[in-house]
């Protein structure tokens, strides 16, 4: 199965949760389909058969891969997330079913936060808010932030525009990603984002970069090479004035490592956007653990933001229709998008 030749009556599923996709009576009228219907994980199984397109809405189901056996005639799959590792379970890895992305969408909104969050640590905003609900009046000395080094771990979109952000105020900035590199416009040096040493073919690694790191951001996709790369070892490697930031995916860290390094001060702080398993219970420790800060999944979602997602599956369901090449295709061996 492939995009380049769509059927005659092209048949559309939407996978959605609590809510439809705002608008969606413009994928209810959209020229040229056939049916349009919509699931939820419990149904998606009766309704796969004779589907040619899934728009996955429900952003992190992996209702998909239960129901995977009565897709029968899916063609594409559109996940309104830039992150799909919940799509990537063997039965779609190793069909001829395209996957694409909504890769674009989140990566100038994510950049804006980890700045906010980067101005925030350094200038104590959380003690500032707090002292003034107590009607306390503290002055304190605050960081500069021009001049200190953030390594950003995901050379992807989300990470150069992290990356961009920051050089924008005066901090310098380095890399990790899957090969180590010099030159990188955004980067400038990329190391290899494994704590395991130096590789045997000489490439840098996080080993020789994280001790100098005063923020250490984490904008990579979810795969088998990242799941808990920020574990005890890594966090070892980080001074204790440095703070990390998640902005990628809960399992990129060690949640029990984490809140050790925090507890014992090891690290100044982390600011954590996504976590092992969401929402985050209230009996985690790492609600209150000193430096820590908590947001709910939040730092891509911008006023607009489910409308852009809509108008980016709108344009490649006129590109698959079209038989043109589609927007944002993932290498299902990769994970990612590439590129």
């Amino acid at each position: 199965m492939n995009s380049s030749t769509p059927p005659a009556d092209t048949s559309v599923l939407v996978l959605h949760g609590d809510a439809l996709p705002p608008g969606h009576e413009k994928i209810d009228s959209f020229p040229g389909l056939g049916r349009v219907d919509y699931a939820t994980a419990d149904d998606l199984a009766a309704k796969l058969p004779g589907t040619h397109v899934l728009l996955v809405w429900d952003l992190f189901s992996e209702a998909l891969a239960d129901a995977w056996s009565a897709a029968d005639s899916l063609r594409w799959v559109h996940s309104a997330t830039a992150g799909v590792d919940n799509l990537m379970f063997p039965g779609l890895i190793g069909s001829d079913t395209v996957v694409t992305n909504s890769r674009g969408v989140f990566d100038e909104p994510v950049a804006e936060y980890v700045l906010g969050l980067v101005l925030a640590f350094a200038k104590d905003f959380h003690r500032t808010w707090r002292f003034q609900e107590e009607h306390r009046w503290e002055h304190r000395e605050t960081e500069r932030v021009a001049g200190k080094h953030a390594l950003v771990v995901g050379t992807g979109p989300i990470g150069r525009a992290v990356a961009r952000k920051l050089r924008a105020v005066g901090m310098t900035v380095s890399g990790a990603g899957s090969h180590a590199r010099g030159g990188d416009p955004d980067f400038g040096d990329v190391v290899l984002s494994s704590t395991a040493g130096t590789a045997e073919a000489g490439e840098s690694t996080l080993v020789e970069v994280l001790p100098d790191a005063d923020y250490v951001v984490i904008a990579a996709p979810l795969t088998d090479a990242t799941r808990g790369l920020v574990d005890r070892r890594f966090l070892e490697l980080m001074k204790p004035t440095a703070r990390l930031i998640n902005v990628a995916r809960g399992p990129v860290v060690v949640q029990p490592d984490l809140a050790a390094a925090l507890d014992s001060r090891s690290i100044a702080g982390a600011a954590l956007d996504v976590f092992e398993r969401e929402p985050l219970k209230a009996i985690s420790p790492l609600w209150g653990l000193p430096g820590s800060v908590v947001s709910p999944h939040m730092s891509g979602d911008v006023v607009g933001w489910r409308e852009e997602l809509v108008d980016l599956f709108l344009d490649n369901l006129a590109r698959y229709l079209d038989g043109r090449e589609l927007r944002n295709v993932v290498d299902k061996d990769r994970g990612y998008v590439p590129g």
